[in-house]
């Protein structure tokens, strides 16, 4: 009586040694005197004492932060980049049997594969097409992880560091590509502009009335403005005014309303000078 209590409760006590509890996202491969099992978990899992081994495997997304690496792009010019990568395990079996440490492994075909991508890029689709390049990367590796039972979910480019001199010469480059797109915009406005004086100018020529309204116009405005110069203006049509006609009368009025004796002139000050001073 005594010995079989004594073996149960060896037997409990082994039975509680060789327990082990698996939480929903752990799974278990279990080798039994080397032989592989099926893969347990999650909940309660029992092993033989001193006949099976467990190693756990961790499936949740695993963000590994990949260190600077230092390359040349396809147009020699030398950065410094730094990336993380999110991965997890989809197969425990190939996680724990293909590859001694998974993680370990992702994390340096991670650095070599990175420094690889780099040198088949330009530094200007490394700096304005990040998004592109981090998936080229991850579809690299992800293709060589796929044997070892990881899924490479994302991979992303946090920083990229260029000498001082490549970030002087971006600099220069982008101040010179401002500069000609606002010549470029005052030459189109410029051209439309002149467009516009050619259009106003072939209707007022229609209409010799409204050449002088527009001259009223600009005097109004003139005076508006507190100057203290006087325009005084003279029709354009002077060759009309010759000797014999009705309009020559009417010219030594014209000139001695604008004090000159042709054209048009200015008085300062906003006084007329006195007739027969020019």
């Amino acid at each position: 009586m005594i010995w079989a209590v004594a073996a149960a409760v060896l037997l409990l006590a082994g039975g509680l040694a060789g327990l082990r509890v698996l939480r929903e996202y752990e799974r278990a491969v279990v080798f039994r005197l080397g032989r592989l099992l099926p893969v347990a978990g999650p909940g309660p899992v029992l092993l033989v004492p001193l006949v099976d081994r467990m190693v756990r495997v961790d499936l949740r997304t695993i963000a590994l932060t990949i260190p600077p690496q230092e390359a040349i792009t396809r147009d020699n010019v030398p950065v410094r980049v730094n990336a993380v990568a999110y991965f997890k395990v989809v197969d425990p079996v190939r996680a724990v049997n293909e590859v001694e440490n998974h993680a370990v492994a992702t994390s340096q075909l991670a650095q070599t594969s990175l420094r690889s991508v780099l040198g088949r890029h330009d530094l200007d689709a490394l700096l304005a097409d990040r998004d592109r390049l981090g998936e080229s990367l991850q579809k690299v590796l992800d293709e060589q992880t796929e044997p070892w039972g990881v899924k490479v979910d994302l991979v992303e480019i946090k920083d990229v560091e260029i000498p001082e001199a490549m970030q002087r010469a971006i600099a220069r480059q982008a101040e010179a590509e401002r500069e000609r797109r606002a010549k470029v915009i005052n030459a189109e406005g410029e051209m439309q502009a002149a467009q516009n004086l050619r259009d106003a100018a072939l209707t007022l020529s229609a209409d010799p009335a409204a050449i002088q309204l527009r001259y009223l116009q600009t005097l109004l405005e003139l005076g508006g403005e507190g100057r203290s110069t006087i325009v005084y203006p003279v029709p354009v049509d002077l060759p009309a005014y010759s000797p014999g006609t009705d309009q020559s009368r009417m010219m030594p009025a014209v000139l001695a309303a604008a004090h000159v004796p042709c054209g048009c002139a200015c008085a300062q000050g906003g006084s007329p000078s006195p007739p027969g001073n020019p």
